[in-house]
Formats: C-alpha cells, structure tokens, sequence
C-alpha cells in the first residue's frame, strides 16, 4: 500500500518533469528569434571587453557556454552598450530583469518611408550666403538603401579631400567599387546573415534606388540639369542648383525584406564614432517606447555626441496619430508639396476628358483606342476567384485586353504589382485607375496610365457601358502650377501617444513628387522586368523630405559648428514658414511650418536643451532613476561612479516639463477648460545688444499671456526665462484642434515663433 507521503513525492515528480517537458516542447515548437538587448551608454572599455560581458550576461541566462556563443549575434560598443542574439520568450523575458539591462525588445522590420525643390525654398546658388570652407567638413550619415556612386550627382570634381575628422572607411563589394571625395566612405550592416533575400550579395551598393534619391538630395552637385524624364518625355525640368560640398557617408541597412532594428543600431554605433555631424534616416515603423525604438536609441547617442539626427515623419496620414520617430531629441519631418504638380489627362471616345494624376513617359501613336473594363474583360466563369472589376493579376483574358485601354476600379493585389503592370502583361495600351481617395502623389507606371479620382472613373464606367464602341486614349503627363506648400495626403500626422505634450511632427519640408538622383541597378517602377533605367527618377514620400531636412541642418551647422543639435533644431523651427495651406489638422500635419535654411543661420534666440534638460525630462515622464543611469553610463567623480537619482534633480517644469521651441498639450475630452503653463529659456545667439516684444496670436475664447513680455540682451549667450501662460474655456463650437502662437520680434528682422497647438480627444479625433 502507497503512503500519502509517498503519493505527494509520485505527484511532485510527475508535475515537475511534465512542466519540464512542456518548457522543452514550447521551446522546440518556437524557435529562437533575433533580440536586442540595450544597456545604455558604452564604458571607456575596449569592445572586445564589452563583447566578453554580453557573452557572460547571456551564459546566466542561458546556462551553456557554447549555445551562449551560438546564439549571439552581434555586440554593440562603441557608444552604446548591448548585443543582439537569438534567444526564446521566457530568456528575453529573465534578461530584462538583469541589473544593467535597460531593455530587451524583438528584432523588427522597418520600412522605408517612401528638382526644383530648393529653388522653391528661396534656396537658389547665385543668392544664398555660404561658408565654403566649413561646408567641406561637415559630413552627413545617411542610412538607407545603399547608394549608386557613379550617379553624376556624386561627382567630386574640384571638391576637396575628406575632413581631417572622418574615421570611417569605404567597404567595397558587388557593383560597389570605389569611394570619392563627395561620398566619403560607405558601410553596409547586414547583421542576420541568415539567407541573402535579394540575392545580389552584401555591399553598399544601392538596388532600390531610395538611397541613391535621398542622398543626392542632401549633396548634389549637378548645377543644372535639364532633365528629360525616362530619357524620352517632352517636359523638362530644372533640377538642383545647389553645388554642396557636405560629405556623404552611406550606411546601408535596408535590404528587399526591410531594415531591421538590429542593423540601424550597429549603423549609429558606427557613424557616430566615425566622425558624422548629422544623420538622415529615412525609415520608421510603431511607435514604441523610447528605449525599445533603435532609431530613439542610437539618436540618443548621437546627441550626447552633438549629432543630429533627422527623421522622417511617416507616409500613413492622412489620420491622426500616424506619426512615427518620436523621440524629443530627433526632429521629425513632415511632407509638403511643391508648387508644382503633375497631371496626366485621359480623353474619351465622347469628348469628355478627365485629369488624373500618374508619371506616364508614353506618347500616344493613335488618336483613340478601344476602351473596355475590367469587368468586361474578365474570363473568370461564375464562381471563379479574384475580382476583375479591379484588375487583379489572373482574372483578366489576354484576347479582351489586348490593343486596349482598360479602365480598373479601385483595388491593388496586397504585395502585388500594380493594375498597369497587369494589363501590360495581357499586351494591353494604357490603363486607367480609378481612386477611392484623392492623392497628390504622382507614380511612374509601367504603359500609359492615368489614376482618376473617384467620380471622374463613375463616368468613364458610364461611358464604356452606354456605347457599343468605347475609345479612349492617354496623354503624356505635363506639369502645372499650383498653391503651395500644403502638407500631402500621405504624410503622417500627430498627436502622438508616446509623450503626448511634444508637437510631432517638428518641421516639414518639401517631399511631394522630388526629382532627384536614381541608381542604374533600379528599375523605373521597381517591377523586375521592367528594364527601363534612369540616371534621376520623381518620387514622393516624407523619406525625401528628410534630407532636405538634414541638408538645411548641414547648412546651419557649417555657419554654427559650436552649436549644440537642439540649437539647430530650434534654429530651424523657429524661422520657418508658416503653411499657406493649414488643412483640418493645422500643426499636428507639419509642425513650426516650412523650412527655411536662408533664415535659420541667423535665428536671433535659440530654445537650447542640453544633455541633463532630457534626463530630467525623462523623470517627468516616469522612466526611472536605473534606467536613466545606465543611459549615461554613470557620472564619474573622480574614480568613483555615482548613481543617477531622479528626486536629486529639479524636473521638468509646466506642461510639457522641457525647453521645447513649440508648445502643445492633449487635454481630456471631458475638460472643459484649460489651463496650462510652459516654462521656457532662450540663448541669445545675434551679434549685440537686442530687445526682443513679445506678439501673440489665439483664437477667440483663449487667451495666452507671455511673462515678461519684453527681453533685454546685452551679449550673445545671455540666457533669458520666460513662461507662456494659457487660459479658456473650451467652447462648444471650438474643433478638437486649437491653434495659437507666440513670435519675439526685435524689430530688426528676427521674428522666433513658436507655435501652440491644444488637443482634445474625441469629437472624432481618436
């Protein structure tokens, strides 16, 4: 006979080595995924040392010395501490918990946010002021695709050697084989060897053509091209006059699957010790707390280091809370037109025409095509699969298509071609697309095409279906004037969630249909078997606002080098342009406005934040005393490192609780009154003495008052305080969004603005 005693043993055993065995199996059925794992700033010690750490920290966890140097991947060290390895749930979940650990996150995907735009910005070579000789050595990180170093736009004839100051190297592989004095060096990160989805092999070479626009946006040299578009369109263009002399540092680290977190944190570990002034990157995904975002991370860094770093806002708007790259110590950039647009007309068999919008290089051969719809051409029997009204790849019939013009409804395979890469493929003539929503997004396509909003396709449907001879043709796209800037349809828009009293985005610039350098080993509308190549393509998306961004922070720096990158940052959101064109949204769309570099190199006052005005800013928004510690790896008194302590530190002040050149809060749907403060210092950065007037802008119902009202300088860098104060009542016929703004005018042509935006949540705004 069993004893209780001896039952209970039965059971104990029997449930241990059954929990045992479930860990085995959900580890089997799990594989391991890529982690970072992020500690904060790098010590003084050496990077194998810190490598040795990580591999230690990881043997605790894991408990086997050769599966602990198996599954880690990569170690960071330069400037910021951590390492990325392949680890289950439950390790991530026990290193998180480690003393010096100030995060652990999956290893993401993250995408790309994807001329005459510097004249429009009053930017133009013969009327500018510059500093030649500062220029050349500023050296600007861009981190994307790769680059296309035979473009002519990175031809370095009469520019000079690289800066003294440039650390870095030239990594040369396929279809990449040499550096210049315009682009510096180049790098590529690749971290996860694990499969080459591209197949092209690792090197910085640029198979997307992203890189290669952004880039040339930043640093063209081409003083004048008249461009004629895909070598064979009538129209031309004038495109960057600009010959800069800022260095070009490529690191690239999206790839065909993306760019994962992993790569952008080994590419601003790298950039910021190799000697870069600013970074552009052109990429984001989900907002995410700071210190589990790697763009938030490395930017961090690279600001204790006096580094820039400009961002793009994100290409999901036009909703609300779309915006990405949140962090206050990046500047966000927003997407703003030109004052030009592109219109590709369609005319039908009855006279009637309709403007749509596309890059459509094809001249017409005849005067009219048949004309037929998707619907019509369909050869699916009842029941089959796919929708042909919309064009779906499968569902047409090439003896339907073939010669002709098809009108496709709304509608675009998801990870699929396109409707004009379909009918191509039927041996079609052109293809008109209908849209669900307005865009002023002009795409190239791959036959004659025109996208047509909603209405005008209703009425092209009507014509095919009331006529037994339905004819249409496509014209060559032209361009047209038009007011500007406005914000475009894609680019994303605030409030945001992660620190919801910081305006986001900061800036706009342009981003609507740039012209801009292309690579050769990139096809025209990125289909794989369209073999139609360009040295310079159009493309949209706040990926090419950015580096106008970062090419304007450049300019301000080479008059600035002593400036810190909130002075910057402050300079240019200051002096910019306020939007012709608001929208419903107002700033939570683009911020302080448009950029204006000609201003920005003499702001008058600059909102400066240093280093500790973050960390305290950092308390005020909950992270706590640890954390913060291991961000800035611990003061050091001598030999003795002392701990970082929150409540030793004067937070933040007022609302927003950090010296921020714009001013915004989320109030609750249920307030009904408001009543905030904001707490600000400004830098006198002129030549003399100055007296600077406070003017204020609101709106009916509130009031804003500035103490003091008047400023007094006597010498650049005398520091003055002042506080915004904001009083109302939230009236009833008052929007969800509320503008108002303060402007230090000294009467002698500074005029610092700060825009004041207030959010209330609900009335449709979530």
């Amino acid at each position: 006979m069993v004893s209780n005693q001896h039952l209970r043993l039965f059971i104990l055993c029997f449930c241990l080595v059954n929990t045992a065995f479930i860990a085995a199996t959900e580890d089997e059925n799990n594989e391991r995924k890529p982690y970072i794992v992020y500690m904060g700033e790098a010590t003084e010690n050496s990077h194998v040392e810190a490598a040795e750490n990580h591999h230690n920290l990881l043997l605790t966890v894991i408990g086997d010395e050769s599966k602990a140097r198996e599954v880690k991947i990569y170690s960071y060290g330069k400037n910021i501490n951590g390492f990325a390895a392949r680890l289950y749930p439950h390790e991530a979940e026990k290193l998180s918990r480690e003393d010096g650990v100030v995060s652990v996150f999956k290893n993401t995907q993250r995408q790309l946010h994807t001329t005459r735009s510097w004249d429009f910005l009053g930017f133009v070579e013969s009327k500018y002021k510059r500093s030649v000789a500062l220029e050349s050595n500023i050296i600007v990180g861009v981190l994307d695709t790769g680059i296309d170093i035979d473009s002519p736009s990175f031809d370095d004839k009469g520019v000079g050697p690289p800066p003294a100051k440039w650390k870095g190297k030239c990594v040369t592989g396929n279809n990449f084989t040499r550096c210049n004095n315009k682009v510096i060096g180049a790098k590529y990160f690749h971290i996860d060897q694990e499969g080459l989805p591209d197949g092209k092999g690792d090197s910085p070479a640029d198979y997307d053509g992203h890189g290669t626009h952004t880039s040339s946006t930043i640093a063209g040299v081409s003083p004048l091209i008249r461009f004629v578009f895909f070598l064979f369109n009538c129209y031309s263009v004038s495109w960057n006059r600009r010959k800069t002399r800022y260095a070009l540092f490529q690191i690239k680290v999206c790839w065909e699957s993306g760019c994962t977190d992993m790569d952008m944190l080994a590419a601003f570990d790298e950039a910021i010790s190799d000697g870069v002034d600013v970074i552009s990157i052109s990429i984001g995904g989900s907002s995410l707390p700071f210190f589990e975002d790697p763009i938030a991370i490395g930017a961090f860094h690279a600001m204790k280091k006096g580094i820039l770093t400009m961002c793009s806002a994100g290409n999901n708007g036009p909703g609300l809370f779309t915006v990405s790259n949140l962090a206050p110590w990046v500047m966000t950039v927003a997407a703003n037109s030109l004052d030009r647009k592109f219109e590709t007309v369609v005319k039908l068999g009855n006279g009637l025409t309709a403007s749509g919008i596309s890059l459509n290089g094809f001249s017409p051969s005849e005067k009219m095509y048949p004309l037929t719809s998707g619907t019509l051409a369909s050869n699916l029997s009842a029941g089959g699969y796919g929708e042909p009204s919309t064009c779906e790849s499968g569902t047409l019939g090439e003896d339907k298509v073939m010669g002709k013009v098809v009108y496709c409804e709304a509608g675009r395979e998801e990870g699929g071609n396109g409707q004009d890469h379909v009918v191509r493929s039927l041996k079609g003539a052109g293809v008109i697309v209908q849209l669900l929503e307005p865009t002023d997004m002009a795409t190239s396509t791959v036959i004659a095409g025109s996208y047509v909003f909603f209405e005008d396709g209703t009425k092209i449907s009507e014509y095919i279906n009331s006529t037994k001879n339905p004819q249409a043709v496509i014209f060559k796209t032209k361009t047209t004037k038009m007011v500007a800037p406005s914000i475009a349809s894609f680019s994303a828009r605030g409030p945001q969630r992660i620190s919801p009293n910081i305006l986001k985005p900061d800036i706009s610039a342009p981003g609507l249909n740039i012209l801009a350098a292309y690579s050769k080993l990139a096809s025209v509308t990125g289909y794989s078997d369209d073999n139609r190549k360009t040295l310079f393509t159009i493309m949209s998306g706040t990926s090419m606002a950015c580096p106008h961004a970062a090419a304007a922070a450049a300019y301000v720096k080479s008059f600035h080098p002593d400036w810190s990158p909130a002075a910057i940052k402050s300079a240019l959101m200051t002096t910019a342009t306020p939007m012709r064109i608001k929208g419903d949204e107002a700033e939570l769309s683009y911020g302080s406005g448009q950029i204006n570099p000609r201003r920005a190199i003499h702001p008058g006052l600059v909102y400066d934040i240093a280093e500790d005005a973050y960390l305290r800013f950092l308390c005020k928004e909950g992270y706590n005393s640890t954390t913060i510690g291991l961000l800035i790896a611990g003061k050091k008194n001598n030999t003795t490192k002392t701990e970082y302590r929150c409540e030793n530190y004067k937070r933040g002040l007022g609302s927003d609780g950090l010296n921020y050149p714009s001013m915004h809060k989320q109030v609750s749907s249920t307030d009904t009154k408001v009543s905030e403060v904001f707490y600000r210092s400004v830098t006198n950065v002129g030549y003399g003495p100055s007296n600077y007037v406070a003017k204020v802008w609101a709106p009916k119902g509130l009031r804003v008052e500035v103490v003091p009202k008047a400023m007094s300088f006597e010498r650049p860098g005398e520091k003055k305080n002042f506080k915004v104060m904001i009083d109302g009542v939230w009236d009833e016929i008052m929007r969800g969004i509320v503008s108002a703004s303060v402007e230090w005018d000294d009467s002698r042509g500074h005029l610092v603005r700060s825009p004041i935006l207030l959010f209330r949540s609900g009335n449709n705004y979530n």
